[in-house]
Parts: C-alpha cells; sequence; structure tokens
C-alpha cells in the first residue's frame, strides 16, 4: 500500500467538504493535509488549537518558519489577517462552538456515530489532547480512517470496544475505500473508491452499510 498516496488522497476527498466561509479546524495526522487541497484565495479560516487562525497549506521547502506551525507541529504558511492567541484562547474558541467544522482520525467509529480515536487499551499515550472538545463542539465532524487497522480489522463496527472520545459525534466517515454518512437510521454507503467494489467495502465493515442509490465513487 502507498501509505502516502493514501492519505494525500483522503485529504483531498475530504478538503470536498469545506464550504467557503467555514471555521474549520484540522485534526493531528490525515487531517492537516487538507490545507494543501483547500483552494487558493478562498474564504475558508483554519483555525489550530496551539493558537493560530487564518493559516494556510505547507510552505515552499526552504521557506519554513519554526515559529508557524499547525497543532501537529508540521510547518504552515498565514494569510493575510492571520491572529495569534494562546491555547487558553483557542479552547475557548472550540468550547463554545465557534467550528463550522473538524476532521478527525479514529481507531473506531460506531454506526450510531460513537467516536473512539484517543487510546487502545494496554498502551500508553500522553492525553486525549483537545479531541474530546471537538468532537463535542464543532457543528459537523468528519472522521478521516483507514478503513481496517493493521491486522485487517474494521474500523466502522456496530459498537466500540474503545474507550469513548465522544458518543454520537460523527457525521461523515472518509476512509481508503468509502464515503459513509451517519444518520438517524445508522451507516449509509455514499461512494466507493474506484480500485474497490462495493462488495469489498460491505465485507469489510464492522457494521451493517445501507447502500445509496446512486452510489458515488472517488
Amino acid at each position: 500500500m502507498d501509505v502516502g498516496g493514501v492519505r494525500e488522497r483522503l485529504a483531498r476527498r475530504a478538503a470536498k467538504e469545506v464550504e467557503e466561509g467555514m471555521v474549520v479546524n484540522l485534526g493531528i495526522g490525515i487531517p492537516t493535509l487538507i490545507a494543501d487541497f483547500l483552494p487558493p484565495g478562498g474564504s475558508v479560516h483554519l483555525q489550530a488549537e496551539n493558537g493560530v487562525f487564518g493559516y494556510s497549506g505547507s510552505p515552499v521547502r526552504g521557506e519554513e518558519d519554526g515559529n508557524l506551525v499547525n497543532a501537529g507541529g508540521f510547518p504552515i504558511t498565514v494569510l493575510p489577517g492571520a491572529s495569534y492567541f494562546d491555547s487558553a484562547v483557542a479552547f475557548g474558541m472550540i468550547r463554545r462552538g465557534r467550528l463550522d467544522m473538524t476532521f478527525l482520525g479514529a481507531l473506531q467509529v460506531s454506526e450510531s456515530g460513537d467516536l473512539a480515536n484517543w487510546l487502545v487499551p494496554g498502551r500508553r499515550v500522553p492525553g486525549y489532547g483537545g479531541a474530546i472538545e471537538l468532537a463535542q463542539k464543532a457543528r459537523r465532524v468528519v472522521v478521516l480512517t483507514t478503513h481496517t487497522n493493521r491486522e485487517g480489522d474494521p474500523k466502522i463496527v456496530r459498537e466500540c470496544t474503545y474507550p469513548l472520545t465522544a458518543p454520537k459525534a460523527v457525521d461523515l466517515i472518509i476512509t481508503d475505500m468509502a464515503v459513509i454518512s451517519v444518520g438517524s437510521e445508522g451507516l449509509t454507503l455514499e461512494e466507493v473508491a474506484r480500485e474497490h467494489s462495493l462488495e469489498e467495502v460491505l465485507a469489510r465493515s464492522g457494521a451493517p452499510l445501507r447502500v445509496a442509490e446512486p452510489l458515488g465513487t472517488f
């Protein structure tokens, strides 16, 4: 598997969910790549937990500024009118529901939209970071993840077996195989990746999927 290619493909597809004028947070990991696929010169406002509002994609190699990074520590560029603040203000924006959308990674997502993305039992982690606030307070939560884990087990499941980040938080799931919406009646398969079949997606999912008509591709 071309891991780098999969990551970029997920980020490119996810960028299509962003609309002009939105205030958007990009979670650590694959979501941070979305900034590189947003249309230049648009009016999307990217916010990061480490205290920057109004940033854009990666700088030209060699022009990085060590003081300008996203929440994952990777170099960014800033747009005219960008602002800087401390983490208390950044999380105040999140907790007051000022975000239109957030993109997060996931370990598991249940058929009711429960999100588990901070702890694999038995492994030590530094903490859950800002995922709990983001998942609870953003108006729309989009998950970017591989369809299965390294062992081949489904990440889309009937019920999460890992500790929850937030219950019934996820609105849309974008994986390397499919795009799946979360609704009051469960999960709906909206799109299938071109190199995969409908049967393969259904077989590698751990929860039942309704199939949209028409079924799209990406």
